[in-house]
């Protein structure tokens, strides 16, 4: 499956990965100690994984991001471009990640001014051995945090939240979507 370029709907839910104990965890070694998984006998297939985080805030506020009329600047912009760099450095801020030859990073920014919300949908793609969760999920933290530190001279009370991964494709374990709320 390819996910589809358009920005998802409100993050979702998802059942909990449950681990056994005939499945040790990835990245301990035999003597417990963290390490990096070796993913040189995996095959390279297209990744892609798609990511959101909501940055919550008064109406005014949002109007003022709406309405481009934020002391810093454009946020939407500003936000873009961080959450893009934030996905190239992925591996710089999360240990044990991979560097992974992205081939592209979207990030796209919604402003809901009537329920104070500034979403940050992102879309990371690679063609390698692993896959790009962790850069979508940066890339969408990132820019959200981008959204705060733009705003916070309006609004210090504004609120990260609903990091989530909504989807992702690509490797051996397939195609993944998160559930919808009340699924």
């Amino acid at each position: 499956m390819t996910i589809p370029d358009q920005p998802a709907s409100e993050p979702t839910t998802a059942a909990p990965v449950e681990q056994t104990p005939a499945t040790p965890p990835s990245h301990l070694d035999a003597e417990g100690r963290a390490r990096m998984v070796d993913v040189a006998d995996k095959a390279v297939t297209d990744r892609a994984a798609r990511a959101s985080a909501v940055v919550a805030m008064t109406p005014a506020t949002a109007r003022a991001v709406a309405e481009g009329a934020v002391p810093k600047g454009d946020v939407a912009a500003i936000a873009r471009i961080a959450g893009i760099q934030a996905a190239k450095r992925t591996p710089d801020l999360v240990p044990l990640c991979h560097h992974v030859a992205l081939s592209s990073v979207e990030v796209t920014v919604t402003v809901d001014v009537d329920r104070g919300r500034v979403r940050c949908d992102t879309l990371a793609r690679a063609s390698d051995r692993t896959g790009v969760e962790m850069e979508a999920l940066t890339a969408a933290s990132v820019a959200a945090l981008t959204v705060y530190d733009m705003v916070k001279s309006l609004e210090h009370g504004a609120v990260i939240e609903q990091v989530a991964l909504l989807e992702k494709s690509g490797g051996s374990s397939g195609t993944w979507q998160a559930r919808a709320e009340g699924s």
